[in-house]
């Protein structure tokens, strides 16, 4: 039976009466905190791209009965307009962009902006509101409400078609576009508005759930951000189905049976993931990266920091292909070449650790001895325009995997993951660069080709990284670094072109971690429960199950993790990963 938690949620302390549920609750306590203000009050609702104006116009403006309301969005260019702005960072690809280092204000019309000012200074009493996104951007506010909105939530959305991206009536087009749209441009513009208004916000809503929104105080909201900085968390998982998806995380993670499959996992990517803080029964959903942008010291620590900034380096998924098919052939770009032709910080190396696998479990990893490239590369193409099956067994080696084998793969290795494996992933976070190289003969989900960029593949690919090569450096480099009464810890990986390292420790009692100056992502890759506690009583004592990710932030410095409930008396592991600092 599964223990697996996909709920995990922050109990906020001594905040119980900070949080609201429910329209007629929101709209009342809004009243009550701008009847205080006086005669004249300039309410301001600022939105997260993708909020529900609809409802929040119906079920929550018009009830505070304004003399004068605004929607920030119209004071912005046309949708045709801002495209042209970040044309070059679009570009023709369905799936690749440019990352847009672009400031919300530049959208805006000032002249607009100061039609509408001209219109706020005519009201002399009363209330104005103005709503949408970047409202800040029109008039100080007197009070401000943020509307936030996770990552996950939008693109069920876009997929939905219920929504296109800000200002565009693109609501039906490819939702590779309309992803791209809003991971290279929209989302990195609001993220950097949104991290400016943390201090200022009175209140924030979760707006996730349809009619259903929560509402916290801006202060709750920063105690509860604060609160996790300082202790173990885990971030709201999700799942999603996939053409090569398979069947282990229905019965590990207690998951819906009747779905055909399941792909993949996100249970470890702050900027994908949510975070669950609860206030007394209320339960408010943030984007779980608010916490980064918020303490990104105390998470990261001050080294990975100066590094990375407010990005979160590190990122664990599950890929599920127990009774599913393989992923696709592909490789990630080098560093120089992700950073000259797509505007990113650092490349996607990546490992994939094996929590199962069935006979024959496969990963298929770097190239044959003596491979011609010249003639792989003509062999993809044609197999790319159907005239030919790609013969992968003629060019990429492949290997049986077994539970606990730890495969690394810097960036340039053509690899993939094959059937009837169950992959932990373990990789630096720009996982949307994948170049495909083949895709097997198939059709995704939507029925149509799945993009393959064998160009992009092609100037990437390391030759090198032949059968001796990937057998000598990137198969279960495993050493034993120290041991203790009770516990092992092993080093198994990753390579030395890459900044994670990983350790697994083998643990029947209780084993002392230390943070090594770096935000530690684990999984309990082994054994039913453990428990995660403080030395020095520094947090409350933190349960873990089987396969659950989770983070401890570089501020804990020392803890521990010993087996717990089912797992008392067993052997169990743990895989840890920081940045090498």
């Amino acid at each position: 039976m599964s223990n697996y938690d996909k709920f995990p949620e922050v109990r906020v302390t001594g905040k119980d009466s900070s949080a609201w549920k429910g329209y007629d609750s929101i709209v009342a306590e809004l009243n009550t905190t701008l009847n205080k203000l006086g005669k004249r009050t300039v309410l301001v609702i600022d939105c997260y791209p993708g909020v529900r104006y609809e409802e929040i116009l119906e079920q929550m403006i018009k009830p505070l009965n304004a003399d004068l309301v605004i929607h920030s969005d119209d004071l912005a260019y046309s949708g045709d307009e801002i495209t042209a702005m970040i044309e070059r960072h679009l570009t023709d690809d369905r799936v690749f962009g440019v990352m847009s280092c672009h400031q919300l204000h530049e959208f805006y019309d000032q002249a607009q902006i100061a039609q509408a000012q001209q219109a706020i200074a005519a009201v002399t009493g009363g209330l104005i509101i103005i709503y949408g996104v970047g409202a800040s951007l029109v008039h100080q506010p007197d009070v401000l409400v943020y509307l936030d909105l996770a990552r996950w939530e939008i693109q069920q959305r876009y997929r939905s078609k219920e929504m296109g991206n800000w200002k565009v009536d693109n609501h039906n087009e490819d939702i590779l576009r309309k992803y791209k749209r809003g991971f290279f441009v929209e989302w990195r513009i609001a993220d950097r508005h949104k991290k400016r208004l943390f201090k200022q916000m009175d209140y924030l809503i979760d707006t996730n759930v349809k009619d259903q929104p929560k509402m916290v105080t801006g202060e709750a909201f920063l105690a509860g951000l604060e609160e996790v900085s300082r202790r173990p968390f885990r971030v709201v998982p999700y799942f999603d189905a996939g053409v090569w998806g398979g069947q282990w995380m229905k019965e590990v993670c207690d998951l819906d049976r009747d779905q055909v499959n399941f792909a993949w996992s996100f249970d470890g990517v702050p900027e994908e993931n949510s975070l669950y803080l609860s206030y007394g029964d209320i339960r408010i959903e943030v984007p779980s990266i608010n916490l980064v942008f918020r303490h990104p010291r105390e998470i990261l620590g001050d080294k990975v920091h100066a590094r990375f900034g407010t990005e979160f380096p590190i990122r664990f998924d599950f890929l599920d292909t127990m009774g599913g098919q393989n992923l696709s052939l592909q490789v990630h770009p080098l560093t120089e070449y992700i950073q000259e032709n797509f505007g990113m910080h650092y490349t996607q190396d990546e490992s994939y650790y094996i929590l199962d696998a069935k006979d024959p479990g496969l990963v298929y990893l770097g190239v044959k001895e003596g491979v011609n490239s010249e003639e792989m590369m003509e062999d993809l193409r044609r197999a790319e325009r159907g005239e030919i099956s790609f013969p992968d067994d003629k060019y990429i080696n492949t290997y049986v995997a077994k539970k606990h084998d730890h495969y690394l793969i810097p960036a340039g290795t053509i690899h993939c993951s094959g059937v009837n494996t169950m992959v932990l992933e373990i990789s630096a976070t720009p996982y949307i660069f994948t170049f495909k190289l083949w895709d097997w003969d198939r059709l995704g989900m939507d029925g149509r080709p799945r993009p393959v960029h064998i160009d992009h593949g092609e100037k990437n690919m390391q030759w090198e990284r032949d059968t001796k090569w990937v057998d000598t450096n990137l198969i279960n480099q495993i050493e034993k670094v120290a041991e203790g009464d009770g516990w092992i810890e092993e080093r198994t990986g990753l390579h030395d072109r890459q900044f994670i390292e990983t350790r697994r420790h083998w643990f029947s009692k209780a084993v002392l971690h230390d943070t090594h100056e770096s935000v530690n992502v684990l999984n309990l890759v082994e054994g039913e429960e453990a428990i995660v506690e403080s030395p020095t009583h520094e947090f409350e004592p933190f349960i873990i199950h089987y396969a659950e990710t989770f983070f401890i932030p570089a501020s804990v410095k020392a803890y521990t993790i010993r087996p717990h409930g089912p797992s008392i008396g067993k052997t169990i592991a743990t895989l840890k990963a920081f940045v090498r600092v």
